[in-house]
This record gives structure tokens, sequence and C-alpha cells, in this order.
């Protein structure tokens, strides 16, 4: 015979299931990032391996072509590094179940991607024939990059690891930014378009270089802009189930 519940016998306690992990492959942003990082060095990297200056995409100063292409080749060269192994750093499937392959990576981004890529920025920004206010907005982001990046890597070597990934987000988006820079051109081109025999009186070169200009600033800034977003958005909360009620029946 079953003996009756107490009103007194303790409840057990609710368990609530912890939802699994998404696999890698389910989480839609990953493999989208790793095409358009690999499409993006395969488009841009070979014009600058051929030691050839007429395969510049970028116009060169004329005083010294040779050594501008050189200094702008070894940009794109460490660039090119840099964007694919920050792809590998915001993987999160990568950093939680292979921690030494991610601090390989993130050397790897540091010291072959960022710190030679970003040294030849600076020069290149100086001798580049964009502008004075392109320049600026090149040297920016350029100094941004390092110091995102190395306030990253001061806030890792202090076991500071929630800062670490917000600085290394950041750094993130300033790499990224030379990808986005395109998307912006293109946008600047299509707004500029309709006063080009306005206001340029039918001359391209100079609203190619106003959407050049405007697409440098835009593209660091904007992505900053929602980077930080990003931490500091509030994630959704789970609704916890309700709790049962204990069985109020007495003997």
């Amino acid at each position: 015979m079953t003996s009756p519940t107490l009103a007194s016998d303790p409840v057990p306690p609710v368990r609530t299931p912890v939802p699994a992990k998404p696999k890698w492959y389910r989480r839609p942003w990953i493999v989208p990032l790793f095409v358009l990082a690999v499409f993006f060095v395969a488009a841009r990297l070979p014009s600058y391996l051929t030691f050839d200056t007429g395969d510049s995409l970028v116009d060169l100063q004329e005083a010294f072509p040779e050594t501008h292409y050189l200094l702008l080749s070894g940009h794109i060269l460490f660039g090119s590094i840099a964007i694919l192994a920050c792809s590998m750093q915001v993987w999160p499937w990568l950093r939680l179940n292979h921690p030494k392959v991610h601090r390989i990576t993130g050397r790897v981004y540091v010291f072959a991607g960022v710190v030679p890529s970003g040294l030849f920025a600076l020069v290149v920004g100086v001798i580049s024939v964009i502008g004075p206010a392109g320049k600026i907005g090149n040297m920016f982001l350029a100094l941004l990059w390092f110091g995102t990046t190395f306030a990253g890597i001061v806030a890792a070597r202090r076991h500071r690891y929630q800062e670490h990934r917000r600085w290394m987000i950041r750094s993130f988006a300033l790499c990224w930014s030379i990808v986005v820079n395109r998307l912006w051109v293109v946008v600047f081109m299509l707004i500029l378009m309709p006063f080009q025999d306005s206001y340029y009186g039918g001359d391209m070169d100079p609203l190619i270089q106003d959407a050049a200009v405007a697409s440098i600033w835009m593209s660091w800034i904007v992505n900053l802009m929602i980077a930080q977003w990003w931490l500091d958005r509030r994630p959704k909360r789970r609704p916890r189930p309700a709790p049962q009620p204990a069985d109020s029946r007495s003997v």
C-alpha cells in the first residue's frame, strides 16, 4: 500500500535543463565569415606578389612608385595574415575546445599580422596619394588597431579574460574595416553619382577621391560602433519554468 504524501514533505528541486551549445556549423556567421575572408585575400593579395608596380590596385606615388609598391605589398601581405587569423580568433568552438590553437593563432594575429601590417600602414598612410583627410583617417585606424590589440594582450597577461575578449573584439572590428571599406566605396559612389555633372563638373576623379576618403572614415567608425553595441547589449534570458507547487493533500 502506498503511503500518502504529507504537506510537510520536502519538495524535490526543479532542475532546469541546460541548453546544449550549438555546433560550430550551426552558428550562421562562421562559414560566411571564413568564405569572405578567403575571397578577399584571394582577390587582393596576388596583385602584390608579382613585384610589378603595374599590378597595384591603388595609385602609387609618381616620385618613388617601386618603394611605395613594396611598402604597400608588405602591408597587404601581413594584413592578409591578420584577417585570416582574427577570423579564427572569434570562433567560439575553437576557443572552447582547442584553447592551445586559439593561443597560437592569437600570437600569429598579433606578431605576424597586426604589428608588421600596422607599421607598414603608418608609412603607407603618410605617402599615399589619397589626400590629407584620407591620410588622417588611415593613421587613426592604424593607431587604434595597435591600441586595442595591445590592450587585449595586457588584459590576457593579467588573466583578465573578459577584458581581453572585449578589446580583441574591437581589434577584430578594426581589422575587418578594410573589407567593409570596399562596400562603403560603392555606397558613396552611388550617393555622389547624381552630382557628377553639377558639383564635380563631369570630372570623375574628384568624385572617386571623395568617395574613397568618406569610406576610409566610415569603415572603421561604424565597425567600432557595431562592436561596442555588441559588447554592451544585454543577452536575452531564457524564461525559467515555474516551480511545481507542493502537494497539499494531508493524511
